[in-house]
């Protein structure tokens, strides 16, 4: 329990900095926001007033007058001029003002709203007149006392606007003041948040630099090949489960390196499988049983031919062991394959091989193409009616080489094909008697392997025959790795 108390968390040190810098700057950030939005506000509804008693100045001095004198010349009736009404609103419009402006400011609105008392007198006056059918001169008079109280009543409105202005420029400066206060405690408080960081990241990175040294040295020790290395325990969690980690690596690394050796001899010993899997003992028979029918029948230009091309075929496909070869020697490795295979398949089997001689000195893995050659042959051609013909080609695309073997045999149901794939996919050929595909993804593992690729090859199967393509880095002998044996 001691032991858990002491303990330090890199996180909770990091959260508890990161919560306490977020309190010193949020708080004043937010109070600083509340008293700009405080000041807008009041500026923002000082300028609506100021704005609605400009207007009521000219609706007071002017349409009112105005109205009165059209009722008064016979122009409109009292109902059409709407005067009342006019009034009615000039009046509800101080009363709100009055109500949002400030004491100071609100005396010139209360004297222009009994002033607007008396002139709503003369404009019953003005009725009575025009009911009673007055004389239109014994009424001019009232004509010029509704024009005074009308001027009277702007004078007092342009008074409180006056006040409002000057109210509203105090204000502006408080804000002023308020805003160049809030930067001034920013910044104070930046400084003192840096202050405060600099403090717990220095604590932090003392409190976890020793574990990590210890770490460093412990991690480079076991690299350099000391599997006995063991990391002191530590009290910073984190630091802590990395340590088990590292110590658990170092106990599981030499069973590691173990098992690693073992299955790179498991693995060569696959890839001499592989390569010896190639050598089908029945074409060899069944080459040298065609060479003694030759030597029996006297063609001995065709036993030189067969003899000649089984001697390229397996003098290249051992190759004294290499695993890379020039492109130029699996081109003479297929055309050795295919010869021999011609012989015995005369009238069944054509073929075409296009690999221009420009690259013929980039080198490739050994027994890529001869594979797929045979298995066109013993599950296209071979089983179709008539025969067909097997082309292999080969281009340079760019830093890539690129290579197609196709063949008008039999072809592929999609259910085959789709099984191919599958087994392609997994890397699991099928050895068994009619499964088919061996070749197909012995080649496809070898490329995985040897070439780094996850592409698998690329087969199109139909009624008309089968067409396998694949693209691989192009490669000079300077370019293989020093422990892969190449063969000139």
């Amino acid at each position: 329990m001691n032991k858990r108390r002491k303990e330090k968390s890199i996180l909770g040190q990091i959260s508890n900095l990161s919560h306490r810098l977020v309190l010193l700057l949020v708080v004043p950030i937010i109070i600083s926001l509340v008293l700009m939005l405080f000041y807008a506000t009041k500026y923002h509804n000082a300028i609506e007033r100021m704005e609605t008693a400009t207007k009521l100045q000219t609706i007071v001095s002017e349409e009112i007058p105005e109205s009165a004198w059209n009722i008064v010349s016979g122009r409109q009736t009292i109902p059409e001029s709407g005067i009342y009404a006019t009034i009615h609103s000039v009046n509800e419009s101080i009363d709100s003002i009055t109500e949002a402006a400030s004491e100071e400011n609100s005396l010139s609105l209360v004297v222009a709203r009994r002033t607007m008392q008396t002139l709503e007198n003369y404009v019953d006056r003005i009725r009575d007149n025009v009911e009673a059918k007055v004389p239109v001169v014994e009424s001019q008079a009232v004509i010029e006392e509704v024009r005074g109280v009308a001027a009277l009543v702007g004078s007092m409105l342009d008074e409180y606007i006056t006040m409002e202005i000057n109210s509203t420029a105090k204000l502006s400066l408080s804000l002023r003041i308020g805003v160049l206060f809030s930067a001034v405690a920013e910044v104070l408080i930046i400084l003192f948040a840096l202050w405060v960081r600099n403090r717990t990241v220095n604590a932090t990175a003392s409190s976890v630099r020793l574990p990590i040294e210890r770490l460093e040295e412990a991690a480079a020790s076991i690299a350099e090949g000391s599997l006995d290395t063991r990391i002191a325990d530590t009290n910073v969690t984190e630091l802590r489960n990395l340590t088990f980690q590292i110590n658990t690596m170092a106990d599981r690394l030499q069973d590691m390196m173990s098992k690693s050796n073992l299955d790179a001899r498991r693995l060569r010993k696959a890839e001499l499988r592989t390569l010896q899997a190639q050598i089908n003992p029945h074409f060899l028979y069944n080459t040298l049983d065609a060479i003694v029918w030759k030597a029996e029948a006297g063609e001995k230009d065709e036993v030189i031919q067969l003899t000649s091309a089984l001697s390229d075929f397996f003098r290249i496909s051992l190759s004294s062991g290499a695993d890379w070869i020039p492109i130029s020697q699996e081109k003479k490795h297929i055309e050795g394959y295919l010869k021999i295979q011609q012989t015995r398949y005369r009238d069944i089997l054509d073929y075409e091989i296009d690999i221009p001689d420009e690259i013929g000195d980039f080198y490739v893995l050994k027994l890529l193409l001869q594979p797929l050659v045979e298995n066109s042959l013993y599950h296209g051609i071979k089983t179709k009616r008539g025969g067909g013909t097997i082309s292999v080609c080969g281009r340079r695309e760019g830093d890539f080489l690129s290579f197609v073997v196709k063949d008008t045999g039999l072809g592929m149901t999609p259910e085959q094909l789709s099984d191919l794939k599958e087994r392609m996919r997994k890397g699991q050929p099928s050895v068994s008697e009619g499964g088919g595909g061996f070749g197909l993804v012995n080649v496809n593992m070898r490329i995985r392997l040897y070439y780094n690729l996850s592409d698998d090859l690329s087969i199109e199967s139909g009624p008309d025959g089968t067409s396998v393509s694949f693209r691989v880095p192009l490669r000079t002998r300077e370019e293989i790795n020093e422990n892969e044996s190449v063969s000139g």
